[in-house]
C-alpha cells in the first residue's frame, strides 16, 4: 500500500528528483504567451500532465496517478487505484467516460476510472505497449509496440480500446514514438527516425498508408500534441539520443498545420516528463508542462 503523503512515497522503479532539484507544474496560455508556476514540490517528480475536462490535471508521479486543480487552487492528491503495477508515465484520458488509459511497467496498457476503484488490462501479447493516442471516438488506442525489449524496435499500434488484438501501422526501421491522433482522426501524429538519425515529426493515416514527414531542422523532435487550429511538440538540442531527462529543451508551438514556420514559446530544463502525453486544455487555449531545476 503506497502513503498518501507526497513526501513518504517510496516506489522501486520510479524518477527521483536528484538532491537539491525541484519540479515545476507550469500551464502555458498561447494567447497571453504567459507561463504560470501551478504547483511546485522539492519531494516528489511528477510526469506527463493531462488536463481533463473539468479543469484537472493529472500527472504519474513515484509509479502513481496523481490529480490536481488545473489553476493550483489544490494540490496533487493521488488517485487509489488497485490491482494496478508500477506506473510509467504514458496515460491518455477516455473521451467518452471519466476515465484514463495506463502504460504499467508490466508492459501492458490498463483502464480504471478518474475517480479510482479498480483497474483493467486490456491488452494481451508479449511485446511492451507505450499507449500515446486515442481516437476521438474513443474507439481505438495507438501505441508504440516493443519487441524483445529492445528500445531501437518502436514500431506503432493500435488496438481497440475495449481490448484486442494490436494492429501493427509501421514496420523496422524506426524507431517510431509518440502517436496521436488529430482531433478529427484523419492522422496519427509521431516522432520517428525513419528519415535521419535526428527524432523528426510525422503523420501516417490511422491505415498505415501516407506516412509524411513534417519537421526538418537539425533539432531532435519528439511528442506532437495536436488541438484543432494548434499542435506543441518537444525539441531537443541537435545529437541528442532518445528523449533523456534534464536537458535544456524547448516547447515548439505550431499554428494552423504550417510545421515550416515552428514558434519556440517555452526555453526551459527538462526533456522526459515534461511533455509525453496531450496536455491541451479542452479550449485549446493552454496546455500544461513540467520542468525540472
Amino acid at each position: 500500500m503506497h502513503s498518501t503523503s507526497e513526501e513518504n512515497l517510496v516506489v522501486a522503479y520510479a524518477r527521483r528528483l536528484s538532491a537539491g532539484q525541484q519540479c515545476r507544474i507550469l500551464t502555458y496560455d498561447i494567447v497571453s504567451k504567459v507561463s504560470t508556476v501551478v504547483h511546485t514540490s522539492t519531494a516528489l517528480l511528477f510526469e506527463a500532465p493531462n488536463w481533463t475536462s473539468d479543469g484537472q490535471l493529472v500527472l504519474n508521479g513515484d509509479g502513481l496517478l496523481w490529480a490536481m486543480a488545473a489553476d493550483g487552487s489544490d494540490p496533487p492528491r493521488p488517485i487509489p487505484l488497485d490491482g494496478l503495477p508500477e506506473l510509467n508515465n504514458d496515460h491518455v484520458l477516455d473521451v467518452v467516460s471519466p476515465s484514463v488509459y495506463l502504460s504499467a511497467d508490466d508492459g501492458h496498457i490498463w483502464k480504471a476510472r478518474l475517480t479510482g476503484g479498480p483497474a483493467t488490462r486490456i491488452t494481451t501479447g508479449d511485446h511492451m505497449h507505450f499507449l500515446h493516442g486515442i481516437s476521438p471516438d474513443g474507439s481505438t488506442l495507438a501505441y508504440v509496440g516493443i519487441e524483445n525489449q529492445r528500445w531501437d524496435s518502436g514500431t506503432l499500434w493500435t488496438v481497440p480500446a475495449a481490448g484486442g488484438t494490436g494492429v501493427p501501422l509501421t514496420t523496422g526501421p524506426g524507431p517510431d514514438d509518440g502517436p496521436e491522433y488529430s482531433p478529427d482522426g484523419e492522422w496519427i501524429y509521431f516522432n520517428t527516425e525513419r528519415f535521419s538519425a535526428n527524432a523528426q515529426i510525422a503523420r501516417i493515416r490511422p491505415d498505415g498508408t501516407g506516412l509524411e514527414q513534417l519537421t526538418f531542422d537539425e533539432r531532435v523532435n519528439w511528442f506532437p500534441h495536436l488541438t484543432s487550429t494548434h499542435a506543441v511538440y518537444l525539441s531537443y538540442p541537435p545529437g541528442t539520443t532518445g528523449h533523456p531527462a534534464d536537458r535544456s529543451v524547448e516547447l515548439r508551438l505550431i499554428t494552423d498545420g504550417d510545421w515550416k514556420s515552428p514558434e519556440t514559446v517555452v526555453a526551459l530544463s527538462g526533456g522526459q516528463g515534461t511533455i509525453n502525453v496531450n496536455s491541451w486544455s479542452p479550449d485549446g487555449r493552454a496546455f500544461a508542462y513540467v520542468d525540472y531545476l
